[in-house]
């Protein structure tokens, strides 16, 4: 593709998080990633070197706030006062995997909500916009007093699924809090829904399980937004089977996958786990159950028109 912004001020940088996918969405835009570079200290200390000019530009940062979280966050805030102290016009903050989302809201007496004090440090820090992926609450928006693009991976993992040109699909939602998700790639894959009705604690490895829904002799499409340890994934899957599914596929948009979770999941009946590389995956944690499809395009889309001041919400359609 022809650098079609390469003398305009529109310049996308990446951090350490993800910059496979930072260099996508650049090339897809049609700019040149911009230069910088991260310097870390003996102590641990972050330091930014900004090797271009950015004044008046408007500038998108392409960082998700992925294992390491905390290091990616401080790397994000330090390039965000960076680029705030060299004049630059806007500074566009690009997160596909929001970290900390999860703590979204007081379970019990003197939890914190970790999800807005990081919206708040972001914002605080010098950030004029906010675009995301399928952010784990969507209350998260609303932490924010700056514009929040949520965009969403389901057409992705849909157009997927549509091409495999599987039969007797039933999507599944893994608890009830999942069913608007698993609604909407019903509604795209013209498929009927079935629900996990999980009864007793969440990471309770005897709760049980019920399926709700017609599943018999169907393939069954497991989704979440996010795949951390692969429990529910291999649960929900083998709760499936023994209620008569045919076969189960799994997908999520955010890949976590941390401590045993690839054990866990080449250890079940999954057959295939679709993900999207809104999060960057280690070769440790590749495998041939695995398949990462990419975002940059709808990403890049979304900085696109962002820049040219066009509306982004023909792009929450799904």
């Amino acid at each position: 593709m022809a650098n079609t912004y390469h003398d305009s001020k529109l310049k996308v940088f990446s951090l350490s998080s993800n910059r496979p996918l930072a260099e996508e969405i650049a090339a897809t835009i049609g700019v040149d990633l911009g230069q910088s570079s991260v310097a870390t200290f003996s102590d641990g200390e972050f330091q930014i070197n900004m090797e271009e000019s950015v004044r008046g530009s408007d500038v998108f940062i392409i960082q998700s706030t992925s294992d390491p979280v905390n290091q990616h966050i401080m790397e994000l805030l330090v390039m965000i006062d960076a680029l705030k102290r060299a004049s630059v016009n806007s500074i566009n903050v690009v997160i596909p995997y929001y970290g900390y989302a999860r703590q979204d809201r007081k379970t019990q007496p003197r939890d914190p909500i970790t999800a807005k004090l990081v919206a708040d440090l972001i914002e605080t820090a010098g950030a004029t916009r906010i675009i995301s992926l399928d952010l784990h609450a969507p209350q998260i928006q609303g932490f924010f007093n700056i514009p929040v693009d949520q965009l969403t991976g389901i057409p992705i993992l849909s157009e997927y699924f549509e091409k495999k040109e599987l039969d007797e699909i039933v999507v599944v939602a893994p608890d009830h809090g999942s069913v608007k998700r698993a609604r909407q790639m019903a509604d795209r894959l013209k498929a009927p829904l079935a629900i996990i009705d999980r009864r007793g604690p969440r990471n309770n490895p005897s709760a049980e399980l019920n399926v709700v829904g017609d599943i018999e002799g169907k393939t069954a499409i497991l989704i979440d937004d996010i795949v951390d340890t692969g429990r529910r994934m291999s649960r929900g899957t083998r709760a499936l089977m023994e209620n008569g599914a045919k076969e189960v596929y799994g997908c999520c948009t955010h890949p976590v996958l941390s401590g045993i979770a690839v054990e866990n999941l080449q250890h079940s009946d999954l057959k295939e786990l679709v993900v999207t590389n809104s999060i960057k995956l280690d070769e440790s944690k590749h495998n041939d159950k695995l398949t990462q499809l990419t975002v940059a395009p709808l990403l890049s889309e979304a900085i696109i028109r962002v820049f040219e001041e066009k509306s982004v919400s023909p792009l929450f359609d799904v």
